[in-house]
């Protein structure tokens, strides 16, 4: 005889086998939703990108700053520095000259140029300001280095331990342009000066100041000294060697930051 045929499905089962595959799609959309989205979390924490840019990666994208930063973003037109003169006061440098971009040659008197050439140049950037009232001039300059960390660590190291930021015959060289304030500022003018060998980044700043009427230096004194409180000399007096230091102050950190920015883009 043949077979009967299966009971039918009683009507209540039919609607709770439904539901239970629904439940089951619905479990598995939600699962690889959850998969997806846990591996693109782990992929962004792992991909290294956030967080601020490491030493590393900041002092390698700043070796392209020479050529890559508007020369008005490491230059500023203007440099306003809070509380950055004698007694706290506030003080404005205005630009006054800005050289061609350009190699270390004849950029140095003789003894400077030996001290820094471990490192190498790559590139030379300077400009000149004059202060509010010109009655002070400074240039500025940043040397684009060829050198390694370990490289800036050494000279670092050197220059503080043989104390060769002090040293009268390692003084910068100034940078005037005829028709500016600064055109009297000669290498005779040099009253005070600052020499930074930068750690985090591949460049040495400088900084060289003298008197706005371009009357000669009698006794260059290096600005770390000048603004020593109590200090009598005419740099400390007249507030060169506050100059000198904000001017180079403000060059660093605007370098800094460019290199930080140059950093997160470049990964």
């Amino acid at each position: 005889m043949p077979p009967e045929p299966a009971a039918p499905l009683p009507p209540a089962a039919r609607p709770r086998r439904s539901r239970v595959r629904t439940a089951a799609a619905a479990l598995c959309l939600v699962l690889g939703v959850g998969l997806l989205g846990g591996a693109a979390t782990g992929a962004w924490l792992t991909s290294g990108t956030s967080g601020p840019p490491s030493a590393a990666e900041t002092f390698t994208s700043a070796r392209d700053l020479w050529h890559t930063v508007p020369v008005d973003e490491l230059f500023p037109r203007t440099l306003d520095g809070a509380n950055a003169g004698p007694g706290g006061a506030d003080r404005v440098w205005i630009r006054v000259a800005v050289a061609p971009d350009s190699g270390c040659a004849e950029a140095f008197d003789e003894l400077l140029a030996k001290a820094l050439a471990p490192v190498g140049c790559e590139r030379l950037l300077r400009a000149t300001y004059v202060d509010e009232t010109s009655s002070s001039v400074t240039t500025v300059g940043a040397v684009f280095t060829k050198a390694d960390r370990a490289g800036m660590t050494e000279l670092r190291q050197r220059f503080t331990e043989e104390d060769l930021g002090a040293r009268t015959d390692l003084m910068p060289r100034t940078y005037a342009v005829r028709g500016t304030p600064s055109a009297g500022f000669g290498d005779a003018q040099r009253v005070t000066w600052t020499v930074r060998v930068r750690t985090d980044l591949p460049v040495v700043v400088y900084a060289v100041t003298g008197f706005g009427d371009g009357r000669p230096a009698t006794a260059p004194q290096p600005a770390t000294e000048a603004v020593r409180d109590g200090e009598t000399s005419a740099a400390a007096q007249a507030g060169l060697g506050h100059a000198a230091q904000s001017v180079a102050d403000l060059t660093e950190d605007g370098l800094r930051d460019a290199a930080a920015r140059a950093a997160r883009e470049d990964r």
